[in-house]
């Protein structure tokens, strides 16, 4: 980062949220310097990330998916905990090396696949987590990995459950997939 005069130069529509010192320039100076500004909700997200964590991976009930895109670095782990009886997904957490959209995507799935069944979770895309984060199309891939990391969460505990040998009918993947 540079510093000129023991002070960081940043853009200013970053120090309006909160990444600058307090009570510099505004959102008109910003305007003026064309500097992009995240949206509020990956602020948010990203300064309060919801369910960071991790699961034993052995546990039989939890599915772990491990995502990561090479060309920017990111990388994001997912893991459900899914109650057997239900089928639904009763909690969920998330570990991201990457940028504050990454962050804030994977903060965002953890939110929505809590208390659903893993038919209805598989039906998240990644246009639904960039529009609720009002992402711009340059940071597009950080919804991608939150909806393959989905994915893959729940493709490991089904593969956990086959090996175990209690798999049933068609698992929610599969169904996805037929259709």
């Amino acid at each position: 980062m540079l510093r000129a005069g023991g002070r960081r130069l940043l853009a200013p529509g970053l120090r309006r949220l909160g990444f600058g010192a307090a009570g510099e320039a505004g959102p008109a100076a910003a305007a003026a310097a064309g500097a992009r500004a995240y949206h509020e909700r990956v602020v948010d997200h990203y300064n309060n990330p919801r369910n960071v964590g991790s699961f034993d991976k052995d546990d039989p009930n939890v599915g772990t998916g491990l995502v990561g895109a090479p060309a920017c670095g990111d990388v994001m782990k997912m893991q459900i905990r899914v109650d057997e009886d239900s089928g639904k997904i009763v909690d969920a957490c998330f570990k991201t090396f990457g940028c504050g959209s990454a962050i804030a995507s994977s903060s965002v799935a953890t939110e929505w696949v809590k208390g659903k069944p893993m038919d209805e979770v598989l039906t998240i895309k990644n246009t639904e987590i960039a529009k609720h984060l009002s992402l711009p199309p340059v940071k597009l891939h950080c919804s991608m990995l939150a909806e393959d990391a989905i994915k893959a969460a729940v493709k490991d505990y089904e593969a956990k459950k086959a090996k175990m040998g209690q798999k049933g009918e068609d698992s929610p993947s599969e169904k996805a997939a037929e259709a």
